[in-house]
C-alpha cells in the first residue's frame, strides 16, 4: 500500500511547510510565531518517526523515498525564508541562510539532471546530522523572535535610557524585561551558532555529493 503511516507523516511535514509562512500573513504576532515554531517543531518531529516506522514496520516506499527529502527541503528553505524576512538582514544570518539555500537548490538540480543514476547521491549520516542541525537552529531562531515581540511589547511606552536602566539592573524591573532580553539574547546566539554550523555540514555535505557525481557528469568522447 502506498498510503502507509510513514508516508501520511512525510505528506503531512511536506503540507505544512508552507504554513509556517502562512501564519504570518493570517495571524498577528506573537500568535503568528508560536504558530509556526508549534508547527515547525510537528513536523521535525515527523521527520524522525516517519523514516523510524517505516524501517520498523518494512513499509519503506519509492513515494516515501522521494516525498522525505523534498518535506525536508522544503520545510527548511520557507523557514528561513520568513526568519530572514523578519529579521533585521544582519550579514551572520543571512550568509548562512544563503549557504543553505544555494546547497538545497544545487543537490536538487544535480539529482534531477543524473535521473536514474541519482541513486549514486545517497543520504549519509552526515546529511541526516545537516538536517537535524539546520531544524534545531531553525527552532530556536523561532524562540529568539518570539522573546523579541514579548520584550518589544513589555517595553512599550519607554524610552530607550529607561529600558537600558533596567536591563541593567540600575531600575526595578516590573515587566520582566531581563529574563526576556536575556531570553532574547541567548536564543540569538545559540540560534545563529547552530545556523552555521548547519552551513558549514550543508557546504562539506554538497561537495560530497558533487564529488560522487563527478564521474558521471563527464562526457564520453
Amino acid at each position: 500500500m502506498i498510503w502507509t503511516l510513514p508516508n501520511i507523516l512525510t505528506l503531512l511535514r511536506l503540507l505544512a511547510a508552507p504554513g509556517v509562512a502562512i501564519m504570518f500573513l493570517y495571524f498577528t504576532r506573537p500568535y503568528a510565531d508560536w504558530l509556526a515554531l508549534i508547527l515547525f517543531l510537528s513536523a521535525a518531529i515527523t521527520d524522525w518517526f516517519d523514516g523510524y516506522l517505516a524501517r520498523l514496520w518494512k513499509q519503506e516506499t519509492k513515494l516515501g523515498a522521494m516525498l522525505d527529502p523534498i518535506a525536508d527541503k522544503a520545510m527548511v528553505v520557507i523557514a528561513l525564508m520568513v526568519i530572514v524576512g523578519y529579521s533585521s538582514m544582519s550579514p551572520w544570518l543571512v550568509l548562512p541562510a544563503t549557504f543553505i539555500l544555494f546547497r538545497e537548490v544545487f543537490v536538487s538540480g544535480l539529482r534531477e539532471f543524473l535521473g536514474d543514476t541519482a541513486g549514486t547521491l545517497k543520504v549519509t549520516r552526515l546529511a541526516k546530522w545537516k538536517t537535524t542541525a539546520q531544524m534545531v537552529a531553525i527552532s530556536v531562531l523561532f524562540l529568539q523572535g518570539l522573546f523579541e515581540h514579548y520584550l518589544g511589547m513589555s517595553a512599550y511606552g519607554m524610552d530607550q535610557a529607561m529600558v537600558d536602566g533596567i536591563i541593567l539592573g540600575e531600575i526595578e524591573d516590573l515587566q520582566g524585561l531581563r529574563w526576556k532580553f536575556a531570553g532574547m539574547e541567548w536564543s540569538g546566539w545559540i540560534g545563529l551558532l547552530l545556523l552555521w554550523v548547519a552551513a558549514i555540514l550543508t557546504l562539506v555535505t554538497g561537495a560530497e555529493y558533487l564529488r560522487k557525481a563527478l564521474p558521471h557528469l563527464r562526457e564520453k568522447h
